[in-house]
């Protein structure tokens, strides 16, 4: 009788442990298949506005400048994108590049450049204002490769000369066909020249005037998120 007993109960043991090999071996795969299915946490990208005072928002709030419009249009859409006013009222294409690698220091995912209608307000030969962007443009290129680009177009006044208004204008379409940079022809168009969307000095935009320069934006922004 013994004999049969130490046989049961070892027959009963190595049941056991069979039951919890298998269930150990269930829990594993079942952890390893959540790890595989669940999908990591979604980094939250940098969008990098380099501006002016136009991109600053003078004269207004900030979040009555264009780049915090257009985060409240990302936020709506639930999309992982914080957007980064780096405006700075009367900034020249020529303060932009010694300004840019400061701001380089944090990750940028994509990059929208605003700046050069200070140069056509002061008269600046067009090809200097073109040497600077590309500079600046260069300089994100090489610490952010896979970085997105934008150009924001800008236009002088008309009392700045036919001939300077021509040669100002195209700057920003050269310098955005050779880096395959997403053009905005005119950032202001809809805008410039408009009383009730300007502020005293005719030129800052006013709040509603914002609204018009962030719809211009988001429309060709929205495809490269």
């Amino acid at each position: 009788m013994l004999h049969k007993n130490v046989f049961f109960l070892g027959m009963l043991l190595l049941a056991l442990t069979g039951c919890s090999q298998k269930n150990e071996e269930q829990a594993t795969q079942k952890n390893t298949a959540m790890k595989e299915t669940t999908p990591a946490p979604t980094r939250t990208k940098n969008i990098l506005f380099f501006g002016n005072s136009l991109t600053a928002g003078y004269g207004l709030s900030p979040a009555e400048a264009f780049p915090a419009l257009i985060q409240q249009k990302i936020d709506s859409l639930g999309l992982p994108y914080k957007a980064i006013n780096a405006g700075l009222s009367g900034e020249t294409t020529a303060g932009g590049k010694s300004r840019i690698d400061w701001l380089l220091r944090q990750q940028v995912d994509i990059f929208v450049l605003e700046l050069g209608a200070n140069d056509g307000l002061r008269g600046i030969h067009p090809e200097e204002s073109s040497k600077n962007l590309q500079a600046i443009v260069d300089k994100v290129k090489t610490k952010y490769p896979e970085a997105k680009l934008m150009m924001l177009g800008m236009e002088v006044p008309p009392n700045m000369g036919d001939a300077y208004a021509s040669q100002f204008r195209v700057i920003f379409r050269e310098v955005a066909t050779k880096n395959n940079m997403t053009l905005v022809p005119f950032l202001l168009e809809g805008v410039a020249g408009i009383r009730s969307l300007n502020q005293g000095d005719g030129i800052h935009p006013t709040a509603a005037g914002q609204k018009i320069l962030a719809e211009n934006v988001w429309q060709e922004l929205k495809g490269m998120l």
